[in-house]
């Protein structure tokens, strides 16, 4: 199933109770509030107002002593903001174990106190509709929910279970899958842009996390968000600080553009939060995500849609990426990886590019330069110095090209030595294995150039080289940017020489990436003080 015609038009929104006041939608943001006494419900409602939350789900199942009359009495006329009750049982992923009678009967009882929202389980919503039938208060909705902790089904399933809980006679329709890969979201969106109802489609785990943050623009009725990172009522909850401040979720709506970085893994990217700042300061209309990838062709393929209109490409996908381009651009194609994707608007072709090797080669030859390593006052401080790339991957081939195309003399050090001899075949260098670079010292005054994700947090005491092995260079370059501060850096100051972040090389590359994407100038000095506040 591809996902190709999903655009939603302005009006179609607007008759699905979309639109609101201008740049921002009417997707509500919803806080799980799971406190095991009253007083700590209390507590958390009062931070999810601050943190901007418009609704907040009462897990009921949480309490530890619930006295439903005089707990809900309390919890109505205290709370901040509207009230959405769940009392989620065992039997569909909640805390309750108890008698369903009485489960029931304190959601009834929460309706005829003054809830906004309650919500109960499709395998129940017969009997408990039926129940209330002519003494619901008007101003109550019911959700009537169905939860697949297993996975997601296809369309026509997903289709059918909707419209079982409709004949319900449920005021909103309430989906919660689970994601295998990336790519199964799609077939919720597909539910969701097309519904008649007011409905909420959510995908679970790390790989339905896009799910959440784009239900605004594919007609979703509300996303959670939580008070603190880990405190979650299911799998793939964002924060409500991050879905308001690091994806701009008020402003997404029917027309934003989506882009994004597909990696695995991604959560450690700083990507988003670079582009969603720059994108919020100039005006433009685009949201940037990150999308864990598991199979990149695939990816692409399902999520072809015009609304997807560009990616990052990170490890390890880059060169995977050449393959599923219908255009690659020269560069890109020398070096045999892509990190940009952009979709042509004018035909939806993808068309691949390299911005890699422009940033990490100007952010070395500027710590050169800085460093005063070089006696060269014109041309490329890299011309004649031997220049050691660990890693023959994407990233590594960018570097190790770059490296050629300044003049530099190249060897590529790999933990596999017959990658590492192919991609110095292709660009002309030489190759070693990863364990002789410990005693590779032909000279001093080298230049190291790590290309792996050795040493990206959460593994931050791993190194690829010993300290012991670093006298002989120079300047040690690092790509990886999470920690900023490696232990390859660390040791290779204490070794004497010139560091280089990987922070630079990202901060270079991204200019390129923006301007693909927008087609605006690259805001510059916004983007380097983004970067210094991380």
């Amino acid at each position: 199933m591809k996902f190709s015609d999903l655009s939603l038009a302005s009006s179609d929104y607007l008759q699905m109770g979309g639109g609101g006041a201008m740049g921002r939608n009417s997707t509500l943001i919803c806080a799980p509030i799971m406190g095991q006494s009253v007083d700590q419900m209390l507590s958390a409602m009062g931070k999810a107002k601050a943190a901007g939350a418009d609704l907040l789900e009462v897990r009921l199942d949480y309490l530890s002593n619930f006295n439903p009359r005089q707990d809900l009495e309390i919890i109505i006329n205290q709370s901040p903001l509207p009230t959405l009750f769940t009392y989620r049982p065992k039997w569909e992923g909640g805390q309750y174990e108890g008698d369903e009678t009485r489960r029931l009967d304190a959601l009834r009882l929460a309706m005829e106190l003054g809830a906004d929202y309650i919500d109960v389980e499709l395998k129940v919503a017969h009997e408990f509709l039926n129940s209330i039938s002519g003494r619901k208060p008007e101003n109550v909705k019911v959700i009537v929910s169905s939860h697949n902790y297993q996975g997601t089904p296809s369309v026509e399933d997903i289709a059918n279970l909707v419209a079982r809980i409709q004949a319900t006679g449920a005021d909103i329709v309430k989906i919660a899958t689970t994601a295998l890969d990336v790519t199964d979201v799609a077939r919720v969106f597909q539910i969701t842009v097309h519904s008649q109802v007011p409905i909420i489609g959510l995908v679970m785990s790390e790989r339905g996390l896009i799910s959440r943050l784009l239900c605004p623009k594919f007609g979703g009725y509300l996303t959670f968000g939580t008070i603190e990172a880990g405190m979650v009522s299911a799998p793939g909850q964002p924060t409500l600080k991050d879905l308001l401040d690091l994806y701009n979720i008020r402003q997404v709506g029917p027309d934003t553009k989506v882009f994004g970085i597909i990696g695995k893994p991604v959560g450690h990217s700083k990507s988003p939060y670079l582009y969603n700042k720059a994108f919020k300061a100039v005006g433009f209309d685009g949201v940037y995500i990150p999308f864990l990838v598991d199979d990149v062709g695939k990816f692409l393929d399902v999520y072809s849609s015009p609304d997807f209109a560009g990616f990052s490409c990170t490890i390890p996908h880059k060169e995977d990426a050449v393959r599923c381009c219908d255009e690659v651009d020269h560069v890109a194609k020398a070096i045999g990886a892509v990190n940009c994707i952009i979709r042509r608007p004018s035909d939806g072709k993808l068309v691949g590019y390299n911005t890699d090797y422009v940033g990490a080669i100007t952010a070395i030859e500027d710590g050169l330069r800085g460093s005063q390593l070089t006696n060269n006052s014109s041309g490329s401080p890299l011309a004649g110095k031997l220049f050691v790339v660990i890693g023959a991957g994407g990233a590594g081939k960018a570097l190790a090209y770059g490296a050629k195309e300044k003049r530099a003399r190249v060897v590529i050090a790999n933990r596999t030595y017959g990658r590492a001899k192919e991609v110095a075949e292709q660009i002309g260098g030489e190759a070693i294995s990863l364990a002789e670079l410990e005693n590779f010292h032909p000279e001093n005054g080298m230049i190291l150039a790590n290309s792996t994700s050795i040493g990206m947090y959460p593994k931050v005491d791993e190194t690829p080289i010993p300290k012991q092995a670093l006298s002989s260079y120079s300047l040690v370059f690092d790509s990886v940017y999470t920690p900023k501060n490696t232990r390859l850096l660390r040791e290779a100051e204490e070794s004497g020489a010139t560091i280089v972040s990987g922070l630079q090389m990202f901060i270079g590359q991204a200019y390129e990436q923006y301007e693909r994407f927008t087609g605006l100038p690259a805001p510059k000095e916004l983007f380097r003080e983004l970067l210094a506040e991380t």
